[in-house]
């Protein structure tokens, strides 16, 4: 059995984690921790988007080795969801990275969705993603359910299937150590 770190207590991301590393095969036990980003509360690039991500999955595996009530754990995972600006607007981003006890790190990305201009404006105006939706979809903490990605696809895709895909995008470098 895999123990796994997750830079959040968020049920999304946590579900997502276990749900990544059950479809490639493991038993794990997970154990979010809520550790800082290090980035701004709402990334506006890529870049800014995967730091997040990292910063997440490295503070996870340092609390685990500096605190001996969490335990060794064999892999840390950070996941990280941002916005980014291109020519033909503004896109909803999400990054993950996985750590290992090396220090060695995978990077993932998932879907993109173009956002509406009301939460464009919203965004514009300095608040968070999570603050916007809220009130646009009539429901409480869409971050921790579905999240924008499930309001704006109709819960086609939701924001810890989203996240899953991620987690085993970031996962590929410790399936194939050997081309990498």
């Amino acid at each position: 059995m895999l123990r796994i770190g997750v830079g959040s207590k968020n049920p999304a991301k946590v579900q997502a984690v276990r749900s990544a590393f059950e479809k490639i095969g493991y038993e794990v036990e997970i154990i979010g921790l809520n550790v800082p980003s290090g980035v701004s509360d709402q990334p506006f690039s890529d870049e800014e988007t995967i730091r997040g991500a990292i910063n997440r999955a490295t503070a996870v595996m340092a609390y685990a080795k500096e605190h001996t009530n969490v335990g060794a754990l064999d892999y840390a995972v950070g996941l990280e969801g941002g916005v980014v600006e291109t020519p033909f607007g503004f896109f909803l981003c999400n990054w993950g990275a996985v750590v290992n006890a090396d220090g060695e790190i995978g990077i993932g990305g998932g879907q993109r969705v173009q956002l509406p201009q009301i939460i464009v404006d919203g965004l514009q105006k300095g608040k968070e993603l999570g603050d916007i939706i809220d009130p646009i979809a009539g429901k409480d903490d869409v971050r921790k359910k579905e999240g924008t990605i499930g309001i704006l696809t109709n819960s086609q895709i939701t924001r810890s299937q989203m996240f899953t895909d991620v987690v085993v995008c970031s996962f590929a470098r410790f399936l194939h150590p050997e081309l990498y």
